[in-house]
C-alpha cells in the first residue's frame, strides 16, 4: 500500500497530538464553489488523525485502540486513514513521533533562551520545565509516552531514537566525574529522566509532573558537580499514594 509521502512531519498546527479534539467545528472542511488545496485537505486530516491517534491510545490502550475508534475521534473516514497511514502502528509511531520531535523542539528553544552553555544548570531547568508543562498540559500525549511500548520492537526503537535525542542537552555540561565515562554518565541520567516520568504517568499523575522539576534538575546537573546541595524537599516531589 501506498502511503503519503511526509507522515512523518511534526504536526503543523504546532500543538501537540491529543491537544484537541479531531471532531471541533472549525477543523471541518466545508465544501464550497472554491477548491481546497489538496496539500491542506491532507495535512489538515493528518492531524486531526493524530489527535484522535493520540485520545484513542490514551483511552483505551495500544492494544485495545482499533483504527474505527481513531477515525471516530478524528473525524475522518477509514479510506482517508488509509491513503495517510499503512496501518495502526504507523500511526501510532507518527503521533509519537510528531509529538516528541515537538517537544525536543520546544525543550531546545527554552534551553537557549536561558543561555545554554553560558548557564548550563539554568538552561537544563528551562528545558525541563517546558518538557514537564508540556506533558502535563497534554495528558493523552503524555499518557504514550508509556503506551510506546506496546507498540513492539518499532515502538522500542522510537523510544531510543528519542532519548538519544536528549543527548544533545549535555553537550555544554562540565566534566564529569574521573574516571567515569561521560557517554555512559549522559544516557544513564536521561534514563533516569525518563523512568520517572514513565511512573509518575503510569500512574496517573500527569497533572503533579511540573512537581517533579526540582528533583530532576538535580538528578542531571548534581553528577556534574554544579548542584551543592539537594532541593528543598516539596509537598509534590513524589506522587501522591492512596
Amino acid at each position: 500500500m501506498e502511503v503519503t509521502h511526509g507522515t512523518e512531519r511534526s504536526a503543523t498546527s504546532g500543538q501537540l497530538p491529543g491537544a484537541r479534539t479531531g471532531r471541533e467545528a472549525e477543523r471541518s472542511i466545508r465544501r464550497g464553489p472554491r477548491r481546497v488545496p489538496a496539500e491542506f485537505v491532507a495535512a489538515n486530516q493528518r492531524d486531526r488523525l493524530l489527535d484522535g491517534v493520540a485520545r484513542t491510545v490514551a483511552e483505551r490502550g495500544y492494544a485495545g485502540a482499533r483504527i474505527s475508534d481513531i477515525c471516530r475521534a478524528a473525524g475522518v473516514t477509514r479510506p482517508v486513514f488509509y491513503e495517510l497511514f499503512a496501518g495502526k502502528e504507523h500511526a501510532v509511531l507518527s503521533a509519537y513521533r510528531a509529538g516528541t520531535a515537538l517537544v525536543v523542539a520546544r525543550m531546545a528553544e527554552a534551553y537557549e533562551t536561558a543561555g545554554g552553555g553560558a548557564d548550563w544548570p539554568a538552561a537544563v531547568r528551562a528545558g525541563l520545565r517546558t518538557l514537564l508543562d508540556l506533558l502535563a498540559e497534554t495528558p493523552p500525549f503524555a499518557a504514550m509516552l508509556v503506551e510506546i511500548e506496546a507498540v513492539g520492537p518499532a515502538g522500542r526503537r522510537a523510544r531510543a531514537r528519542l532519548l538519544a535525542e536528549f543527548r544533545r542537552f549535555f553537550a555544554d555540561a562540565p566534566p564529569g566525574p574521573v574516571g567515569i565515562p561521560g557517554a555512559e554518565l549522559t544516557d544513564a541520567l536521561i534514563g533516569g529522566v525518563h523512568a520517572a516520568l514513565y511512573r509518575w504517568i503510569d500512574e496517573d499523575h500527569v497533572s503533579e509532573l511540573p512537581g517533579l522539576l526540582d528533583t530532576l534538575v538535580f538528578l542531571v546537573v548534581a553528577p556534574f558537580g554544579t548542584a551543592s546541595r539537594p532541593p528543598r524537599p516539596s509537598p509534590t516531589s513524589a506522587p501522591p499514594h492512596g
